[in-house]
């Protein structure tokens, strides 16, 4: 997950979280959401009354620890080619977004000679640093009976979530969790996403 403060960001591309608190919110509600999902599934599947499993999900909380990426700008390929024109130093680093995915970060500068990325050669490129695709946390709950689960029942609530995310673009940027700790994620372009995608039934 990424974000900018640059002022034509949201405009062009709308999926782009403004600020830093916005992408970490974003990626929090995004793995709740998931692991609710999961929870509600094994609750169903035991024949909880909807009262009862509605109370049992508002007994837990997922905290998450993550580091976003900041883009000073963020670019688009010129239409038609696979190229992206440089920015100013200060103005580094330039993400690169296709397809509403930031692919790349461009280093070229607009200086004196101006520069140019090209993502077909793979030159004055780079990629996002590991450690914005790392995320770490943990699941608490108050719920006297999920509270003695064992850290295997937990892991599987969490590996279940996983692949729901896994199979959603915004979801994407979580591409693995453990329990014990949270997190490591094997991955070099990061979605946008703001949006929630919808509840599963």
């Amino acid at each position: 997950m990424v974000f900018t403060n640059a002022l034509t960001a949201p405009t062009r591309f709308p999926g782009i979280s403004t600020t830093s608190n916005a992408a970490k919110s974003f990626v929090s509600r995004l793995v709740m959401q998931r692991v609710t999902d999961v929870l509600e599934q094994q609750g169903r599947s035991a024949g909880l009354p909807d009262v009862i499993l509605s109370n049992v999900l508002n007994q837990f909380t997922v905290q998450i620890e993550y580091d976003p990426f900041e883009c000073k700008t963020v670019s688009a390929p010129d239409p038609g080619t696979t190229m992206v024109k440089g920015v100013m130093k200060e103005m580094l680093p330039n993400c690169i977004v296709v397809g509403g995915t930031v692919t790349a970060l461009c280093t070229a500068e607009n200086g004196v000679r101006p520069d140019m990325c090209d993502l077909t050669k793979n030159e004055k490129l780079e990629i996002i640093p590991s450690k914005h695709f790392s995320i770490s946390g943990s699941l608490t709950t108050t719920n006297i009976i999920m509270a003695n689960w064992s850290t295997l029942m937990w892991q599987n609530v969490v590996n279940r979530a996983v692949r729901m995310l896994a199979s959603e673009t915004c979801g994407q940027v979580v591409g693995a969790m453990r329990m014990m700790p949270l997190a490591q994620l094997d991955r070099t372009s990061s979605p946008l996403c703001n949006r929630l995608p919808r509840r599963r039934a």
